[in-house]
């Protein structure tokens, strides 16, 4: 089997057939990492260098105190403003919750459960596994499972890395207790992975519709721009038909105030539009799989 599918569905996508007779699904995420980013206070060889303000930052083997703090503010406050944001509106959301970073924040996954939000895994720790020996990631993904059990109750039957190993996507198939990898961001429908030994349900990602490119080199720079992009890739989504639309969030990101204003206003944009289902990517993996077995 070629280890790259580059055909997908081609010309003819199935019929995604969402309920109520939706013509989008759309998904909103939040990513909970907070604490669990690289530092020397969790053993690593320096302090954390990606996705916040400090664009182009350095690692350095000390702690970084600006650093720490940008990241403190997503679990202080950004994320409580971006739970008002969603809960006020009663909006389903999916949480890629870190454990480590669960583990430091007992409150956080209190209000998440009350909510009803879905807590799927975003790994053990939030770092870079693309070179990490097969055993330790092996090892992070079963240490996940378990304290995301003991944290929340139950095991995770979603799972997103972010940022993975060449080894990843093998290593959640063969773990086999997930209904859905995020892993990817290679269409705009769920999909099938054939390729390790099962059929593993994809539900892939969004790198564009997410807050992180405000705090890149080629992204927004301000929440006007955000919105736009969120609606019209919303509007080019449902005119097209039977797609699925991610947007990812961040509480030290799209939870300050310049930017939740954005995400409020798309918020209301799609509720007002009649033609969404917002689900759960669980809700959506469970769809697709009872429309679309494999």
């Amino acid at each position: 089997m070629n280890a790259r599918d580059l055909a997908g569905y081609g010309q003819s996508p199935p019929d995604a057939a969402w309920p109520g007779g939706a013509r989008i699904a759309v998904n909103f995420v939040v990513n909970y990492e907070e604490g669990a980013e690289n530092s020397v206070l969790n053993g690593d060889a320096g302090s954390e260098a990606f996705l916040s303000e400090m664009i182009g930052a350095s690692s350095h083997n000390a702690r970084a105190m600006a650093m720490e703090s940008l990241y403190e503010y997503g679990s202080r406050a950004g994320f409580w403003r971006l739970h008002r944001l969603f809960t006020a509106r009663r909006v389903p959301v999916t949480v890629f919750g870190v454990a480590a970073a669960l583990e430091m924040n007992p409150e956080a996954v209190a209000a998440m459960q009350a909510a009803d939000w879905e807590i799927a895994s975003h790994g053990y720790r939030w770092i870079d596994y693309q070179t990490v020996p097969e055993e330790v990631e092996r090892a992070h993904i079963a240490e996940a499972i378990a304290l995301h059990t003991r944290l929340t109750g139950a095991r995770p039957l979603g799972w997103y890395q972010g940022r993975t190993s060449p080894n990843t996507a093998r290593l959640i198939a063969e773990e086999g207790g997930f209904l859905y990898d995020a892993d990817s961001y290679a269409d705009d429908l769920p999909y099938y992975d054939r390729r390790h030994g099962r059929a593993q349900l994809i539900v892939p990602y969004s790198l564009d519709a997410n807050d992180m490119k405000m705090v890149a080199l080629n992204g927004f720079t301000e929440g006007v721009q955000f919105f736009r992009y969120l609606v019209d890739t919303f509007e080019q989504l449902r005119e097209e038909g039977g797609r699925m639309m991610s947007v990812g969030l961040h509480g030290r990101i799209a939870g300050r105030p310049g930017r939740a204003l954005a995400v409020a206003q798309f918020l209301d944009h799609v509720l007002e539009s009649g033609d969404a289902w917002v689900a759960r990517r669980i809700d959506i993996a469970r769809h697709w799989m009872r429309v679309h077995p494999a």
